[in-house]
């Protein structure tokens, strides 16, 4: 009878520990950038040895005349061509259903590793196939273990968990963080199309919450539901932690929302895991470098950007070596690098976060606007913003117009002229301001049944 292996036993915790340690501070504060890329090639030759072997990339990279051999070490990555979702779901549709980029087929004659698969949500098309070995998602557990303790979470937190569970990967790798290296009791409700937003104030209740792990979004329309429920966070609901995907939330409404709690950011996407996380410091967000290697490139031209300069992210995961190499991948989404030494002697660089995606890009007047960051400059600037938002963007006499949908909790005169103002000074190009009440842009944003709430809708498309 043919042995297999199963999910624990492709785990050596003792390794992983060395290899990955949870504790960030205690095993990285005052390594040299040089100790640091030493690991980091050693890691890029040993995913590089196996990706050659995925069909894949054997033809992603033969199409764009590279072979065995051309790349030697890291400073060769950018002989590599980049890829995107369109290519994984080209390579789904060609080699159904989960593609080829898998590697699965690539182990020879050894017993294949055990697969874990989730998916992508598919809110914008089929969904796209997500694929880990037992050890790399092990280790994407545990670099998300090390942000959330590096933000302060400790065993005796109760964790109310609003990432989605189902098919999507979002719930279920912080479930496995949490449960395997915090070891913190979670409560996992889900979103509000997995548990009613009442239901979910009253568990956090009973249960004495302490920490709230989701999309900020979804987060700030919790603490407005338990005062409709007649509860007062930071009283009745004593949240001390926030730590999530905080989108166009500045932390500080975040905190003043649920009564003065500590506000972290961190962003990774499903295929990758977690790629960078705010600390103590809130000085940025620490890319966790031993195990992604970042490139920010110009959304445009493809090109590494100057100092201080907007680009897409595009990760290399140098820890998954069993299944599903990630090498040069493109999320689409940007950000920029941030200068200056690292404030907590990591050895790591620094990245200012999620701030928008260049697939969802609108180029108005020759500037370009993401959406997704009008949110955050908006809140920075008026009290009055209750983070809530929608840009809608249509041609009107044969340009491009883009009007932000916003909602506020009260409307002093001016309020809609003066964050026009702002936007105009901010982004160099005029844009339209309409004030909403809260909630109401809630059937545009579907926020109470999405992952990620909508930002933007293209009326060009319509006309």
């Amino acid at each position: 009878m043919t042995a297999y292996p199963s999910y624990f036993d492709a785990l050596d915790p003792a390794a992983l520990a060395r290899d990955y340690p949870v504790d960030l501070l205690g095993a990285y504060a005052g390594m040299s950038r040089d100790e640091l890329r030493a690991k980091q090639n050693a890691r890029f030759l040993a995913v590089m040895d196996f990706a050659w072997k995925v069909p894949f990339y054997a033809r992603h990279w033969g199409a764009a005349g590279v072979e065995p051999g051309d790349v030697r070490s890291l400073d060769d990555i950018t002989k590599l061509p980049t890829y995107s979702k369109s290519d994984l779901m080209a390579s789904v549709e060609a080699c159904p259903p989960i593609g080829d980029f898998h590697g699965r087929d690539s182990h020879g004659a050894a017993p294949r590793p055990p697969m874990i698969m989730q998916t992508t949500s598919g809110t914008t098309g089929k969904p796209q196939p997500l694929i880990y070995g037992a050890r790399s998602r092990e280790v994407q557990n545990m670099l998300l273990a090390r942000t959330y303790r590096l933000q302060g979470m400790t065993p005796d937190d109760v964790v109310h968990c609003v990432y989605g569970f189902g098919m999507v990967n979002g719930g279920h790798y912080v479930r496995e963080a949490i449960n395997h290296w915090i070891g913190a009791p979670m409560l996992t409700a889900g979103t509000g199309a997995d548990m009613r937003s009442a239901q979910q104030v009253r568990l956090m209740k009973d249960f004495g919450a302490t920490t709230i792990v989701g999309f900020g979004d979804y987060v700030k329309r919790l603490a407005e539901v338990a005062r409709e429920e007649g509860l007062i966070p930071g009283e009745d609901i004593r949240i001390r932690m926030i730590s999530g995907h905080i989108g166009a939330d500045s932390a500080e409404s975040m905190s003043q929302a649920w009564g003065g709690a500590a506000v972290y950011d961190w962003y990774g996407v499903g295929d990758t895991g977690t790629i960078a996380g705010q600390g103590p410091d809130r000085e940025g967000m620490h890319v966790m470098e031993d195990a992604q290697f970042l490139e920010i490139l110009d959304v445009e031209d493809g090109t590494p950007v100057a100092p201080g300069g907007i680009g897409d992210m595009v990760c290399t995961c140098l820890f998954k070596d069993d299944l599903y190499p990630i090498i040069r991948f493109n999320t689409h989404d940007v950000t920029e690098a941030l200068p200056g030494a690292n404030p907590l002697d990591l050895p790591f660089g620094r990245i200012r976060g999620f701030m928008g995606r260049s697939d969802n890009m609108v180029k108005l007047r020759g500037i370009n606007i993401y959406p997704q960051g009008i949110g955050a400059l908006l809140s920075a600037q008026f009290p009055q913003m209750a983070a809530e938002y929608i840009c809608r963007v249509e041609k009107r006499e044969g340009r491009d117009e883009m009007v932000v949908i916003a909602e506020v909790s009260d409307r002093p005169e001016g309020l809609g002229a003066a964050m026009e103002a702002a936007l105009k000074t901010r982004l160099g190009v005029q844009i339209g301001v309409e004030l909403a009440a809260p909630g109401e842009t809630a059937p545009l944003t579907q926020i109470e049944s999405r992952q990620k709430p909508l930002r933007l809708i293209d009326a060009r498309k319509a006309s």
